[in-house]
């Protein structure tokens, strides 16, 4: 067992937010009744926003931040866990009020833990993370809504990004047809090995907004929020569905009442954090059945403890594509 480990670690002094590599010991873990030597961590777009203080995520001071972790049990007071199993996280107040997964141990509580499917290695589970386990959510209930291939093609915003790589990846396999938007045409050859059989820009959904449009989808993964979301749920057809999932835009919806009593559009909301286990271990079923394991390799990197900082400072200007990994050396 480690008596000291190294972890990124979040400070505040007045207004000024910093993160820094720190080595802490062991008491310094927060409460819990099992312990585990974290492998893998991710970085999302709400470790961007952590990271670097640019919402208020963080909710106690100091923070190891890193909302998603995946390793091996060191110790568990509990009978449900034992040391060697593998195991993830995904949300569950990590970085917000609980340390989180950018150190080489967490002391956590085993009902946030998720058995590690056998589909996937560490690795592979935190180029999911967060990011892959929402887009899962969104597809899970885009199908409890009725949208199946055959009612017509799904658009997916924000489809470079985490969230939308994945989603593109999932919803192409089970057979729909997936309209990628995004904010960068230059990725329009990786979208379509992604899946995505038709690429339009960003600009044809953020900007103004119509309160009704063109039927064009019968349902959709929004990760962008704000006047995309308005304008996608503007373009749905009769009786479609949006799952929303994302604020990257904005946390405005400047939309009206039009396309839900007009057209029976449905607007889904999509919260991961707390998402209870049974749903939460099904999403990570479907991901171990849905998602091809090849493509999901083709959108990763990885990055180590020293990168995450430069990362949170890209992913929120737009710039990293598909998923990140962070590996934490032991």
């Amino acid at each position: 067992m480690k008596d000291r480990f190294k972890a990124v670690l979040i400070s505040k002094d007045g207004a000024a937010q910093k993160a820094e590599i720190v080595e802490l010991d062991r008491a310094s873990l927060m409460e819990g009744d099992v312990t585990v030597e974290v492998s893998h961590s991710t970085v999302n777009y709400k470790d961007g926003l952590a990271l670097t203080g640019r919402s208020p995520v963080v909710r106690k001071f100091p923070m190891i931040p890193g909302i998603d972790l995946a390793g091996t049990v060191e110790s568990s007071a509990g009978g449900q866990f034992k040391p060697g199993d593998r195991v993830l996280i995904n949300g569950c107040g990590l970085s917000e009020t609980h340390f989180g997964g950018y150190a080489q141990l967490a002391r956590v509580k085993s009902d946030w833990l998720v058995p590690l499917p056998a589909a996937f290695t560490p690795r592979e589970a935190m180029a999911v993370g967060t990011a892959g386990y929402t887009a899962m959510l969104s597809v899970l209930a885009l199908e409890d809504a009725g949208i199946t291939p055959q009612r017509g093609p799904v658009v997916v915003t924000g489809a470079a990004g985490g969230v939308g790589s994945i989603a593109v990846a999932i919803l192409s396999k089970l057979g729909y047809r997936v309209i990628a938007s995004t904010g960068r045409m230059v990725e329009e050859a990786y979208l379509k090995e992604l899946g995505a059989a038709e690429i339009i820009p960003r600009s044809e959904l953020g900007g103004d907004v119509k309160m009704l449009d063109k039927e064009r989808w019968a349902g959709a993964v929004d990760s962008v929020g704000s006047k995309t979301l308005a304008n996608v749920i503007a373009g749905t057809q009769y009786g479609g569905a949006v799952a929303a999932c994302g604020l990257a835009q904005g946390l405005d919806l400047p939309t009206s009442v039009a396309p839900f009593i007009l057209r029976g559009v449905s607007l889904l909301g999509i919260e991961s954090v707390y998402m209870p286990m049974p749903r939460r271990l099904k999403a990570w079923e479907r991901l171990a059945r849905d998602l091809d394991v090849r493509k999901l390799a083709a959108m990763t990197r990885t990055i180590g403890l020293g990168g995450v900082q430069k990362a949170a400072e890209d992913i929120l200007a737009g710039n990293v594509r598909g998923r990140l990994v962070v590996e934490i050396a032991q």
